[in-house]
């Protein structure tokens, strides 16, 4: 009795810390309660937080309280938000939280116990004005999760909409093919034939894009229509067919969202839906207008004139619904045998998943009412009505109405003056001029190259550089934007020939004898697990890409010209044929540019990612080719490269798609090292067996390949970190960063310009110390 006392008497003056503060002001974490209460409302599954966003929000120093089996439904037990460390609660106690969290828009009732207090839900302000002005009247605080600003990028994170809308396309799929009599995939058995059933889906919205790619996925033809033409690229990329009225209107509206169109728009609608219903099997409709009463799409007459045994699902029944007919929360058939689906509770079909994302809306929401915008004093809750996320979402504030929320205001630009005097005519001549000038300087910067070239090897070096600069720029150039992902997988995996030159590093025979031999080792090592895992990321990403009607493929024949290539080289090689090691090295790189250029399109991307493998497998190839070492040193390279590459490997597999790209950034910064190191130990090598090689060419290779090496691993280390949400994504804000950036950029060049001129093995090194730290700070 004394410790419930004491608790109750804790949890009191916490109350009257929080609401003896205005909303402006800020309050600490700890002096918060946040309540999770249990939905009412019949068919409704959902919860507000997860056992994980509980422990997330527990772990920023909220005080949690769950009322009594709030998750039951979606399969989190009390036990697991005890373990999260929330406390279990009654309903009373849920209710009296300062900041209470909720799915579906109150009740009356439900409004009521909210009292003065802060509430966090689906509101719909303009669907509600009773229950606005009930909120308002009790003085409370409201932040709405429909209302958050979607174009807004940020804003994406707390995008409750979205998240819900995604899960309930791909449910409504489930659930037609529930009902439907057949297979959505067509199948061909010794029985019979089985076609492909048809689906259209009305609205490409998130709800409507997720219902294509699901009914794509399991086999079906499908064909999607929207008003917005933007969405056609985003529907065909799925495989699926784009449905378009022969009739000129635009029907995008604000936010992103559809606006209603025009009455001559509605009857080319109608008759292009009526003649393409006659032939449908599944309809999904997903029409929604913010505000207003959901547009029928689908009349009586259209469901007349379907097969029996069709199917429509209404996303928006809720609203009023799409297809004439749908009874909301029900399963009815017409008369003429079409089933039509009313469901309102899809996502809690899927309570867990649909749980586990919106409470992670709201947990990520409400960590960012004031560390968002007041990054001096973590831990503190502040609304901020700068914040445009925060402002979107705050509907009632402490009584007063706050929807909706006013638009930024466009500057207004004072209209020029029209000057209808005509332009001068073009100076072609003057233009031909400039270009040739810019070409003529392009010339004179070779000639000066070769000038100050101090012998072959620069200019054969500074040739290749140059040719692959131009290749490079061409062939990345043409690759299609939806394919950039895999590009930079498969140009980090073919990055990892950084292990030739720590191949040409290593020695010593079974293991290193030396430093340098070491950091050789180390930078083939690292560089083959960036091989082998790139490789594998770059094939799981074009995997993401390919579509159940694409023809078989047998890229593993490709091994045949590999294989036979690889073994006549050997063969060429051993009876002393010297120049055929520079012929596999051009073919390796040959192949390589041709990986990155077949990523031009979708059609020749997985033989792009094939050549790439190829390309690095001969490269490799002919580096030990021509490194002429003892047996047990080529043991060691063989060792170092198999346990590389088997760590590669089981790195890849083990992620999912959605880990795919940080994957790739962490295998980039292995380049980097490898670079460093290699780098390092070839400096290393020469100084101790050939100093007088330690000329300013060679010492500036050295410390361009630190500084590029350098600023690629750190670089890549923070990307992972973003991309993983490991850290703050925004940009990192200090006083003075660029004047910070600019005074280590400096020192770094400055050590460079020291050990080039000055190479010399006793004082080299302390410029080649000093070059590298600057170096791994900057980024």
């Amino acid at each position: 009795m004394l410790s419930l006392r004491v608790a109750r008497a804790r949890s009191l003056r916490s109350a009257r810390r929080f609401h003896a503060s205005a909303p402006w002001r800020k309050v600490k974490y700890g002096d918060m309660t946040i309540g999770v209460v249990k939905e009412t409302l019949p068919l409704e599954r959902r919860v507000a937080q997860s056992p994980e966003s509980v422990a997330k929000l527990v772990k920023e120093g909220f005080k949690v309280v769950v009322e009594k089996n709030a998750g039951a439904a979606s399969t989190f037990s009390d036990a697991m938000y005890e373990a999260a460390g929330a406390a279990i609660v009654d309903s009373d106690k849920a209710w009296k939280a300062d900041f209470v969290t909720k799915v579906r828009i109150p009740s009356p009732e439900e409004a009521a116990k909210i009292e003065n207090r802060t509430l966090l839900s689906f509101i719909q302000p303009a669907q509600n004005p009773e229950l606005m002005t009930q909120l308002q009247k009790q003085g409370a605080t409201v932040f709405a999760m429909d209302c958050i600003p979607r174009t807004l990028s940020r804003g994406q994170t707390y995008d409750a909409l979205s998240s819900q809308a995604n899960i309930a396309g791909y449910r409504s799929v489930l659930e037609a093919s529930n009902v439907f009599g057949r297979f959505l995939a067509g199948q061909m058995t010794a029985a019979g034939k089985v076609p492909p059933a048809k689906v259209m889906v009305l609205g490409g919205g998130v709800a409507g894009l997720a219902a294509v790619q699901t009914a794509k996925n399991m086999g079906a033809i499908v064909k999607c229509f929207d008003v917005r033409p933007a969405v056609k690229e985003q529907v065909e990329s799925f495989g699926a067919e784009f449905l378009e009225v022969d009739f000129e209107e635009d029907g995008t509206g604000a936010g992103g969202y559809a606006k209603e169109m025009s009455k001559e728009w509605h009857q080319a609608a109608a008759a292009m839906l009526a003649d393409q219903c006659k032939d449908i099997d599944i309809v999904i409709t997903t029409a929604l207008i913010p505000g207003r009463k959901a547009p029928i799409m689908i009349t009586k007459e259209m469901v007349a004139s379907m097969k029996a045994g069709s199917v429509t699902v209404d996303l928006a029944a809720e609203a009023g619904g799409n297809v004439d007919g749908t009874v909301a929360d029900k399963l009815t058939v017409s008369d003429n045998g079409v089933s039509m689906i009313g469901y309102t509770d899809l996502n809690s079909r899927l309570a867990t998943t649909s749980s586990s994302l919106y409470a992670n809306n709201q947990m990520k929401f409400i960590t960012s009412i004031g560390p968002m915008t007041n990054k001096e004093e973590k831990g503190v809750y502040q609304i901020d009505h700068e914040d445009e996320a925060v402002r979107g979402m705050l509907v009632v504030e402490k009584g007063k109405l706050m929807w909706p929320a006013p638009v930024k205001e466009v500057p207004v630009v004072a209209a020029k003056e029209v000057d209808d005097t005509p332009p001068p005519p073009p100076d072609y001549y003057g233009q031909y001029m400039s270009s040739s000038l810019r070409l003529t300087a392009g010339f004179g910067a070779f000639l000066g190259v070769g000038v100050l070239s101090p012998h072959d090897g620069f200019t054969n070096m500074f040739s290749t550089f140059a040719l692959s600069t131009i290749i490079g720029y061409q062939v990345v150039w043409g690759v299609a934007h939806a394919l950039h992902s895999p590009l930079m997988a498969v140009t980090n995996a073919i990055s990892g020939m950084t292990a030739a030159g720590g191949m040409y590093v290593m020695g010593g025979g079974l293991v290193p004898s030396t430093g340098a031999q070491a950091f050789g080792a180390l930078a083939t090592g690292i560089s083959t697990v960036n091989i082998a895992g790139g490789f594998v990321v770059s094939t799981k990403m074009l995997d993401l890409f390919k579509r159940d009607s694409d023809p078989p493929e047998h890229y593993e024949l490709y091994a045949i010209p590999v294989g036979a290539f690889a073994t006549t080289y050997a063969i060429s090689h051993g009876l002393g044929y010297a120049e055929v090691d520079k012929v596999a090295a051009i073919l390796g790189g040959v192949l390589c540019i041709g990986g990155i250029g077949g990523l031009a399109s979708q059609d020749t991307a997985r033989l792009g990612n094939v050549l790439g493998m190829s390309g690095v497998s001969l490269g490799i190839t002919s580096t030990l080719f021509t490194l002429d070492c003892e047996p047990a040193t080529y043991a060691q390279i063989a060792g170092v490269m198999g346990v590389g590459g088997a760590t590669g490997l089981t790195v890849a597999r083990s992620v999912g798609p959605a880990e795919l790209p940080q994957t790739v950034a962490a295998f980039h910064s292995l380049v980097g090292f490898a670079a460093v190191f290699t780098a390092l130990g070839d400096y290393m090598h020469t100084v101790a067996v050939h100093p007088e090689a330690l000329d300013g060419l060679h010492l500036g290779a050295v410390a361009l390949a630190t500084s590029i090496g350098g600023v690629t691993a750190t670089g890549s280390i923070i990307a992972y970190a973003k991309l993983a949400e490991k850290m703050d994504s925004a940009a990192l804000s200090l006083a003075g960063r660029d004047q910070l950036n600019l005074g280590m950029a400096a020192t770094m060049f400055g050590f460079m310009g020291h050990l080039m001129t000055n190479p010399t093995p006793g004082v080299a090194p302390v410029s080649y110390t000093h070059l590298t730290l600057p170096t791994k700070r900057i980024v």
